[in-house]
C-alpha cells in the first residue's frame, strides 16, 4: 500500500498542501527508481526530537531531522522521518528563506536519505544539496 502519512507530536503545526506534498514526494521517489511502500512524516518540537536523537542515535544535540529506514526489500521505501518544526523555522530565518520552503527542503532531504543519499562527506553533502534543489525546483505549490 503506497502511502505517505503526516503526524504531529508536541507541536500545533498544521500541514498545508497535503495532497500536493504527497504527490511531490511520491514523484521524487519514483524518479529515483524506487517504489514507495509507506512513509511517515512526524513533525515535532525540538525537545521531542532531541529525545529521539538521544534514545536511538546516542546524540545529545538538537537537529532538524532524524530519518529511520524501515525498508525490508531493496528498491522500496518504508520509513519514519521526524522533523523539528522549531528548528526548520529557525533555519528559515537564519538562511533568509520561506519557512514552508525550508520545511519542504528538510522533508525531501529525509526522503533522499531513504533513497540512499548520504551527506556526511563534503562531496556527498554537495550532491544531496543539488538533489534537494532539483526537487524543490519542480515543486508546483
Amino acid at each position: 500500500m503506497a502511502a505517505i502519512h503526516f503526524f504531529t507530536e508536541d507541536t500545533n503545526y498544521k500541514f498545508k498542501n497535503k495532497l500536493q506534498l504527497k504527490r511531490w514526494i511520491k514523484n521524487a521517489i519514483k524518479a529515483e527508481g524506487y517504489r514507495l511502500n509507506e512513509l511517515n512524516y512526524i513533525l515535532c518540537s525540538d525537545a521531542y526530537l532531541l529525545e529521539i536523537n538521544k534514545q536511538y542515535l546516542d546524540h545529545d544535540t538538537y537537529t532538524d531531522i532524524v530519518t529511520f529506514d524501515n525498508s525490508e526489500k531493496p528498491g522500496t521505501i518504508t520509513g519514519d522521518i521526524f522533523i523539528s518544526v522549531e528548528r526548520t523555522q529557525e533555519n528559515a530565518v537564519t538562511f533568509n528563506v520561506d519557512a514552508d520552503n525550508e520545511l519542504h527542503r528538510v522533508m525531501i532531504h529525509g526522503a533522499l536519505h531513504l533513497l540512499g543519499y548520504p551527506d556526511k562527506k563534503p562531496a556527498d553533502k554537495k550532491l544531496m544539496t543539488a538533489k534537494e534543489n532539483e526537487y524543490l525546483a519542480i515543486k508546483s505549490f
